[in-house]
């Protein structure tokens, strides 16, 4: 028709002469470009994870357009009025790989199922289950025993980089605030004890992270929270292959994976105190290579007051790089190799110094002069090479060779001269006694002292872990029949090369008087040499899973003692200690399906915990029980677990950090026994169906009591003299977080209240002392979220946003406030 009305024109071309030929064929074009105009088509579809649920709240565009939209609640979605032609689709989402499909609409509607993959599968075709402990949260339900996995999207919240902050909202974990900043996390699980998380088992993708993990895993090193993508906790029985601590349980750290295609973000954050945090990374691959760099950068003025004005802030820095070479995806015998290399650092102006009842009350942000040159330096490497293989569709195979580096001198306060003798006290006599002590009170407080009136440790100390780990998987061609293989050859070291500087206090400054000569306060080196392995057998009969393991554990430690007068090492004073342990760990995990939605479960296995080089220490060991029953629908999830752990020898430790003297060893703590109650209910609220927009409800509780079975003399300052019945400190009987907002694919709001009964802080029963407890804590955190695009986006939250004042601790040397309210913005470009 349109090339009719041309060869009209022409034919009348000379009747109207070729200006008015010229017009009509203008006419014509811009006609025929409306016709073509009105041809559109639309796109519409589903977009579903790996077990076939609809995703919410994916961004559905069409590249270099301005068409786009997101998927509902129940991730179905809609594209209108798209002109006819070629196009390329993009899926893309927090939390799963990108996905993209070439597209040709013509005027019929274009129906699409996409589907996401997890992000941290990695690899095309091939789940690495030595990264993961969960599979991720589209296999929870198949674990019978207590598992969480905390999802990218649920990370972006509130964008924490304080582990604690995050793992409230799990139940069934005890945690201890100490710095404000979560630099050092002090977690437990079940009532293991919280001090520096010595008692759980802690990984990044799935390898052993802390400093050196069987003899000396205090947690003064703790990954970057703020560049993971996942968190994943395992309790009871379930926990048995991820040792060397098996009574409470493992937390595994994923960062962020390798993409399948070309991507990259850069969040920037400012806030209260001079926060400030960056979180860049840019990654790619092709068909067989693959490389992601990262680097999380987060720092602080503090929020205390240090008498004299000093720094009480922080600045971290924390870089990753990851390279992937593989085999195609269609190979007959798929295989990988991945490179990992990070480097962490972090200088700290932290202290161990707490404040008095009476100073809390009246300033409790206050720092005393006496910790002004306290300063934390700390350097952390991290290297691992993966090899995967995967033989057939039924059996998959993974090797990794590993090795961490840790210095770290905790250069602080810890004496003080008494001013009626030649003797010096330690700090945390003098917080706790300060009506005996007031002249060494008022020294801290910044009083002219004698000439060498404060004496302070360089807590000197280098790491190692290193080792090569093997996983198997075999699932029989049945699919009701899983085998699960791990063996770890590991060795780990901790050199400690400690001294003592001494100062004057003269008008409120510290002068140094005398500097100490490195090696002579603590000289000596601590080695594990450890053999792990495990088994664990999957099957199922009708609606039972059973999950039957056993994990064997071989540890040699010894330490070399050099003494204080050897400095040199010349191995003059030596001295030589070793303690050796062989162990069986066993457990099973029992699971009834009463319908897809709805099982129960139970579960006993054996508790375990290494037990140092001191003679006469025996290992931690403890029998252990769950029951539970979960409920998991579209919009619904909800579960109730009950656990009993019953500890035949309890360890305590010995360390600065709990209010000891910091020698490290572990002591024996007898018979005790933890039990509680654990519930979680996950809701999203539809106001109608398909709904655009979703009011999500979350809901934990935690019920613990934990109570020592015998009478002992104890070496820990936070146990004291104890009496069968009594309470263990630092653990909370009731924690309640409640979270409550509203989700829109533009924007949310999220509302967190979490609230803690007290914690006695010195082992007891009865009544509590005032003096020997934390006290009540409520803490209300509120985050927005403003998606401009897909690509920019912009944050702001306050946390405690009622401004409570409340007491988290009293270790190691006095009272220690709460962060006070503090607000953070930010934008999230993604590209």
């Amino acid at each position: 028709m349109i090339l009719n009305n041309f060869l009209l024109q022409v034919l009348h071309f000379s009747r109207t002469g070729l200006h008015i030929l010229i017009l009509r064929i203008l006419i014509v074009v811009l006609y025929a470009g409306k016709l073509a105009a009105s041809a559109t088509s639309e796109i519409s579809g589903q977009v579903q994870n790996e077990q076939g649920d609809g995703i919410p709240g994916v961004h559905i565009y069409i590249e270099d357009t301005r068409w786009g939209t997101v998927t509902n609640a129940k991730g179905f979605f809609l594209l209108e009025k798209i002109p006819v032609g070629e196009y390329k689709l993009i899926a893309k989402s927090v939390g799963f790989e990108p996905f993209s499909l070439l597209i040709e609409l013509n005027e019929s509607q274009a129906e699409i199922t996409i589907h996401l993959k997890a992000a941290f599968r990695v690899l095309k075709g091939l789940t690495i289950e030595s990264i993961s402990i969960t599979g991720g949260a589209d296999r929870l339900n198949d674990i019978p025993g207590s598992v969480q996995f905390i999802s990218p999207k649920e990370l972006a919240k509130f964008n924490s980089n304080d582990i604690m902050q995050i793992l409230r909202n799990i139940p069934g974990v005890n945690l201890q605030e100490e710095d404000g900043f979560g630099l050092r996390p002090n977690i437990g699980l079940r009532g293991t004890g919280v001090e520096r998380s010595s008692k759980i088992t802690i990984m990044e993708d799935g390898i052993l992270i802390a400093p050196a993990p069987y003899v000396a895993p205090s947690a003064y090193y703790f990954p970057s929270v703020g560049r993971m993508q996942g968190i994943e906790v395992r309790k009871g029985s379930s926990q048995i292959k991820y040792g060397p601590y098996t009574t409470g349980g493992a937390i595994n750290l994923i960062s962020t994976s390798i993409p399948d295609d070309f991507m990259g973000r850069v969040h920037l954050y400012g806030g209260s105190f001079g926060k400030r945090s960056l979180h860049a990374f840019a990654g790619d691959a092709s068909e067989h290579v693959g490389f992601i760099v990262e680097t999380y950068q987060s720092a602080a003025e503090g929020f205390k007051e240090l008498d004299n004005n000093g720094d009480t802030g922080f600045k971290t820095e924390d870089y990753l790089m990851k390279f992937r070479v593989n085999a195609s995806e269609d190979a007959n015998v798929f295989q990988a190799l991945i490179f990992s290399a990070g480097k962490y650092r972090e200088r700290s102006f932290e202290t161990y110094l707490g404040l008095t009842d009476m100073d809390f009350n009246e300033n409790p942000l206050r720092r005393y002069a006496g910790s002004q040159k306290d300063v934390m330096n700390a350097d952390h490497g991290q290297l691992s090479v993966t090899y995967l293989v995967k033989p057939s569709d039924q059996l998959s195979i993974s090797a990794t060779a590993y090795k961490t580096d840790f210095f770290r001198n905790w250069y602080k306060l810890d004496k003080v001269k008494s001013t009626n003798s030649s003797e010096y006290i330690v700090i945390g006599d003098i917080l706790g006694n300060p009506g005996i002590y007031t002249s060494e009170m008022e020294i801290l407080k910044g009083t002219d002292s004698p000439e060498e009136g404060l004496a302070l440790i360089a807590n000197n100390r280098n790491y190692y872990a290193k080792g090569i780990q093997f996983q198997a998987n075999w699932l029989l061609p049945d699919r009701m029949h899983d085998f699960d293989l791990g063996l770890r050859i590991h060795q780990d070291q901790i050199d400690r090369f400690q001294w003592r500087d001494w100062y004057r206090m003269q008008n409120g400054v510290m002068m140094l008087t005398r500097a100490g000569i490195h090696g002579t306060e603590s000289n000596r080196v601590e080695t594990a040499d450890a053999i792990a392995s495990y088994i664990q057998y999957r099957f199922q009969v009708a609606n039972w899973k059973l999950s039957p393991g056993i994990r064997y554990e071989h540890i040699e430690m010894n330490r070399m003692d050099y003494g204080k007068n050897d400095p040199d090492r010349t191995g003059k004073d030596i001295t030589f200690r070793e303690n050796r342990v062989n162990v069986w760990i066993p457990g099973i995990g029992i699971e009834y399906e009463i319908s897809p939605e709805f099982n129960l479960f139970t579960g006993i296995h054996k508790g375990f915990s290494p037990p140092g080089t001191k003679k006469g220490t025996n290992p931690e060991i403890s029998i252990n029980y769950e029951t539970g029953v979960r409920f998991n629908r579209t919009n619904l999830e909800f579960s109730t677990i009950l656990f009993y752990n019953h500890y035949q020898n309890m360890l305590g430790s010995d360390l600065a950090a709990s209010g000891g003297t910091g020698a490290g060893d572990l002591f024996n703590g007898g018979e005790a026994n933890s039990s509680g109650i654990e519930i979680s209910i996950q809701y999203r609220y539809l106001p109608y169906p398909n709904s655009i927009i979703s009011f999500p409800f979350s809901m934990s509780y935690t019920y613990t009591h934990a109570v020592f079975l015998n009478d002992f003399e104890s070496e820990n300052s936070a146990w004291g003299n104890v009496k069968a019945g009594d309470n263990l400190p630092y653990i909370s009987p009731n924690q309640l977080v409640i979270n409550a907002g509203v989700e829109h694919p533009k924007y949310s709001l999220n509302l967190s209240s979490r609230y803690a009964s007290p914690m006695r802080t010195v082992a007891g029963q009865g009544q509590l002392d005032p003096f020997q407890s934390t006290g009540n804590s409520f803490l209300l955190d509120l985050s927005v979220k403003y998606n401009l695009s897909w690509r920019i986006g912009f944050f702001g939250s306050v946390q405690n946003l009622t401004n409570n004042t409340y007491i988290v601790a009293r270790r190691p040397a006095g009272v220690r406030p709460a962060m006070p309210r503090n607000f953070t913005v930010g934008i999230m470009a993604n590209f």
